[in-house]
């Protein structure tokens, strides 16, 4: 299959539309071609491509900011000498001086398919400031390597956020590229866009069901996104960035477990399996023991709990890791009813306001967990009312 990226290199005729143009590239470390070439190297090897340049999403252009909340600083790019403008520092929204500097942008980034993915929001805000200032955008598409599903609550009005830009739930099951269009249409932005789309993308297809395995390498979009496992996982594990349990940062599975030096995790994982078990069926749930060597719980050892959706038996479509995690908050309250689970710090600069819910996109999902009286089937249906929604929603801007 062909990437975004590899078709406009290979075909002149996709990319004459660029010829005279200032051309920037928005980019970070996974933006390569099929050959691993990065993206920004191989347009400027281009003769009819004059890049102007260049932008970097949270974590860099080069991805070296290993936290979140991390700034990254401009700097001029020592090979193409371009200036290369962060969007993950002391602004997040391009401004005048960055959008002057191009005529047409490339959106190149490998996202995970899921809403507090900031690369989602990024592009949201560089569609906006293009419509201001009369620029075109062009996204060169790639996988959503968690393929179609959804799954999660919508975010609720009054809680958009940089991991929240609009009304969708957790896990979108949309590329970058088709993003783009509904972004357009809800918003109503008038803005001059374009996707290269990909050629032989099929994500009902296994073993990787969205991410083309045996074919394309993997390389991390951020630092703690470094395989398959993590990306399926994501949905789920990303809201333990809200919660005092560690999600693996400072070990080498990042965000496939969770766990707390003061928890049996045990006896969570027995109790998970005894209220939802249908929730666990298309995927295994191990215990295990980590200690991380940075971020929450450094030096200690944790008793805790991996996911792990890479085995043959493994069912995409049923693989519910939202679903899951929230199950596990619910038996460690269950278990530990005065637990001091959830952090309180203005998670991405958000004030007054708990950093599971900005997650989530409201307070439900830590109300349920909270709420001694509250059943999984409870926020089953409250999930599946706002799924069945989106899956209609999304359906007209879908490009595959």
């Amino acid at each position: 299959m062909k990437f975004g990226i590899d078709r406009i290199l290979a075909d002149k005729s996709i990319r004459r539309p660029l010829a005279g143009k200032r051309i920037a590239l928005l980019a970070h470390p996974a933006s390569v071609t099929s050959d691993l070439q990065h993206s920004l190297d191989a347009l400027a090897a281009l003769d009819d491509i004059e890049l102007s340049s260049a932008f970097g999403p949270q974590h860099g252009l080069r991805g070296d900011k290993q936290d979140n909340m991390v700034e990254s600083p401009d700097f001029n790019d020592p090979v193409h000498g371009i200036p290369v403008f962060s969007l993950y520092g002391e602004i997040r929204k391009p401004t005048d001086e960055m959008m002057d500097s191009f005529d047409i942008i490339l959106i190149d980034l490998q996202d995970l398919g899921c809403r507090i993915y900031t690369f989602v929001t990024t592009l949201l805000y560089v569609l906006e400031a293009a419509a201001t200032h009369g620029k075109t955008v062009w996204v060169l598409d790639r996988p959503n390597p968690v393929g179609r599903p959804i799954e999660g609550l919508t975010l609720r009005p009054g809680w958009e956020s940089f991991v929240g830009a609009g009304p969708m739930p957790m896990r979108h099951g949309m590329t970058l590229g088709e993003l783009g269009h509904w972004f357009i249409a809800k918003m109503n932005i008038d803005v001059d866009y374009h996707v290269v789309e990909m050629e032989g993308w099929n994500p009902e297809e296994g073993p990787g069901y969205g991410w083309p395995l045996l074919e394309r390498s993997w390389v991390n979009p951020s630092p703690n996104a470094p395989n398959l496992s993590m990306a399926r996982a994501y949905a789920g594990t990303v809201m333990l960035e809200g919660a005092t349990l560690s999600e693996g940062r400072g070990t080498t599975r990042p965000l496939e477990l969770f766990g707390a030096p003061d928890i049996n995790a045990r006896a969570v994982l027995d109790d998970m399996l005894a209220l939802a078990p249908d929730w666990a069926a298309s995927c295994r749930l191990r215990e295990c023991w980590f200690e991380p060597t940075f971020h929450k719980h450094v030096g200690q050892l944790c008793h805790g709990i991996q996911f792990h959706c890479d085995f043959p038996g493994y069912g995409h479509d049923q693989f519910k890791p939202w679903r899951l995690m929230a199950l596990g908050f619910k038996s460690v309250r269950r278990l530990y009813p005065d637990y001091d689970l959830w952090r309180d710090f203005p998670y991405e600069y958000e004030l007054g306001k708990l950093a599971i819910d900005v997650i989530n996109g409201s307070p439900l999902l830590r109300e349920w967990v909270d709420d001694n009286s509250a059943h999984p089937k409870d926020l089953d249906e409250l999930a599946a009312i706002d799924e069945t929604v989106w899956n209609k929603e999304r359906q007209p801007h879908l490009l595959y």
